[in-house]
């Protein structure tokens, strides 16, 4: 009984260090966008975590853990009660409660828009970003996320995505994709056929934001093992911060190369990029694979970046390159690092190719039939201006000199 309490308190803690990712998220979109946006990106993001928690509740947890299913659809059963045995050890191998179980896979579920909500900045209509978590969250998430964890088809060929790289963070890039295509570039992004760089307002902030997701990430990949296993949680924390700090230090250094410039943006997202790679396997991975996966992470960042600016896609955060391709990576890279054998390489590009399927056409009859009925971008004068004024009547960085009599 000690041992499932251990269990169940490092679940808890775990479950509080996701959910301060959302802080993380937060901070590195706002400090990567520009001031008069501010206002616009927090509500997304305070929106995402209260509604995607109550989605979850509502109908998510039941649709991604179905029980005995057909391996693609689960029912919608309302609502979360316990089973029998759901607060003792004899649930979950001992690892958990049930109320446990349903917090921490919720809070993954909000994590899913909130990368979205960074690629499609500042030039989103509020109400359709809304529509379209509700659906993406509520529905979407929990359907491709039953597949692997829910016991489902993939699971049973041997997919393997130990905390998310294509669950979490491949089902928002995929989405994050079509949005922006649909959207377009922000006014002054592209001048004469040229990108031109639109800095954001607080480079600070943004780090403060990589560095509490880094934290976060102890309780993302350190929470999967779902018990407090010594030997698997150390060894999984470890391999979790070694892929952040390659990721980090390739990205700078390839960055340099290219640019000849010590850009502290590219650094930043090769940390993210090297955590988002290993998050697949990081479990089943030694430290010297870790650091490889993150290497190769953290080089693809600032290639991925430079590509999907070149065919004019508009990514203020980065959040396609991230997420998106470094999942696709990590992914990839269990069938080739992983110490279990019997991972292989084809199924878990079977399962890329499956959750790309899933979220491309998801994410697109969604927001284009947003797009063709209620318009899913900001008229020019409200980009102009900013969201924070046109969209909630309020600034982020009150100007007192206005208010002196």
């Amino acid at each position: 009984m000690e041992l499932f309490t251990t269990n169940n308190v490092w679940m808890m803690i775990c479950t509080a260090l996701v959910f301060f990712m959302h802080l993380g998220f937060a901070f590195l979109e706002i400090g990567l966008t520009r001031q008069k946006n501010t206002i616009n990106i927090l509500f997304k993001n305070i929106f995402i975590i209260t509604v995607g928690l109550l989605l979850y509740y509502l109908i998510g947890f039941n649709l991604m853990y179905p029980g005995e299913f057909n391996g693609y659809l689960g029912s919608i059963v309302p609502g979360i009660a316990p089973p029998e045995n759901g607060m003792t050890p004899a649930y979950a191998d001992g690892g958990y409660t049930w109320w446990t179980d349903f917090l921490f896979q919720g809070m993954f579920a909000a994590t899913a828009a909130t990368i979205v909500s960074g690629a499609v900045a500042e030039r989103i209509k509020i109400g359709p970003f809304m529509l379209f978590t509700v659906i993406y969250v509520g529905i979407i998430y929990p359907i491709a996320g039953s597949w692997k964890w829910g016991g489902g088809f993939l699971d049973q060929l041997g997919f393997y995505d130990f905390a998310g790289s294509t669950l979490v963070h491949s089902v928002g890039g995929w989405a994050a994709l079509v949005a922006v295509w649909l959207l377009g570039s922000r006014i002054g992004k592209i001048k004469n056929g040229k990108i031109q760089a639109i800095p954001g307002h607080n480079i600070p902030l943004a780090t403060a934001g990589v560095l509490i997701l880094w934290l976060g990430w102890f309780g993302f990949n350190g929470g999967s093992v779902l018990s407090a296993d010594p030997e698997l949680t150390s060894l999984t924390l470890v391999t979790t911060c070694l892929a952040a700090a390659a990721g980090g230090v390739v990205a700078a250094i390839t960055s340099f190369i290219r640019f000849k410039n010590l850009d502290l943006t590219m650094f930043l997202n090769g940390i993210l990029g090297g955590l988002v790679g290993i998050t697949a396997g990081a479990d089943v991975m030694t430290p010297e694979s870790a650091i490889i996966i993150g290497a190769v992470a953290g080089a693809l960042i600032v290639f991925a970046v430079s590509t999907i600016d070149r065919i004019k896609l508009d990514d203020p955060v980065g959040a396609i390159a991230v997420h998106l391709i470094c999942g696709i990576w990590g992914t990839l890279a269990v069938g080739i690092f992983s110490t279990n054998p019997d991972h292989s390489f084809l199924v878990q590009l079977l399962g890329v190719a499956s959750y790309a399927a899933i979220c491309l056409v998801s994410s697109f009859i969604i927001f284009y039939l947003m797009k063709v009925t209620v318009g899913i971008r900001v008229s020019e004068k409200e980009e102009k201006e900013g969201l924070d004024l046109h969209e909630h009547g309020m600034e982020a960085y009150a100007d007192f000199r206005k208010n002196e009599q």
